[in-house]
């Protein structure tokens, strides 16, 4: 799905404009011009073939062709409340949370986390999610949201009827029981250390579960990775 392209812009007419990467990549690297064909998404969930009519010098105008609704989300609502590893590995854990189909990332701060995000990094976060909803051809864009610790996240979520996993080494391995269709899912994933004993009490005093990943240590983006494959759909 190499020709895809996100606008910021909502498409409500015929006429869309790519501005930014959107349209360096498609003026500079496709070397774009009137006539070709592409297909553009805006988050709403729709996709829209469109026709190149104008290539500009930082901008590209284009036809909408029709409008697809093209839905490609996961039934249930599934929520990754994540401590971030180090680096590049950030990018990665995205990625694969978007291909995987999650809703939401949270960064959490727990006692030993290693890493958050700066203003700066979440931008580029976000824009890995652009470049990958464009890859896996997710046409709404999974959301990251601004870093709680993880007290806040527990006290804010534990009254929402939910299915909450916790990965944990001593928690179960056995498989989980579905909850209901409509019954969104928490994912939580602690930093290298693991979460402490207090936290994961926390957790379990408000209806966590703790679920075992396999008898080797796992980095905290393939846990979350394995966690997140493991969720009900």
């Amino acid at each position: 799905m190499a020709d895809r392209y996100f606008t910021e812009s909502p498409i409500h007419d015929r006429r869309a404009v790519l501005g930014g990467p959107e349209a360096h990549h498609l003026i500079h690297v496709i070397r774009a011009k009137p006539g070709m064909e592409v297909t553009l998404f805006d988050g709403s969930g729709a996709e829209f073939p469109a026709r190149v009519e104008r290539v500009g010098r930082s901008e590209v105008e284009l036809e909408v062709l029709e409008r697809r609704e093209v839905d490609r989300e996961r039934r249930r609502q599934v929520v990754l409340a994540t401590a971030l590893p180090k680096g590049d590995r950030q990018r990665w854990l995205v990625e694969k949370a978007v291909e995987l189909g999650i809703l939401r990332i949270v960064p959490l701060q727990t006692e030993r986390s290693v890493s958050l995000p700066v203003p700066k990094a979440m931008d580029r976060l976000r824009r890995t999610v652009i470049e990958a909803s464009k890859q896996c051809g997710r046409n709404r864009l999974m959301e990251i949201a601004e870093p709680q610790t993880w007290p806040d996240f527990v006290e804010q979520t534990h009254e929402v009827p939910a299915c909450r996993w916790l990965a944990h080494p001593h928690g179960t391995d056995q498989e989980m029981a579905e909850p209901g269709p409509s019954v969104p899912v928490f994912l939580a994933v602690g930093p290298e250390g693991g979460f402490t004993d207090e936290e994961v009490s926390r957790a379990v005093a408000v209806g966590w579960q703790l679920v075992n990943l396999g008898p080797r240590i796992l980095r905290v983006e393939t846990a979350a990775v394995v966690l997140a494959a493991k969720a009900p759909h």
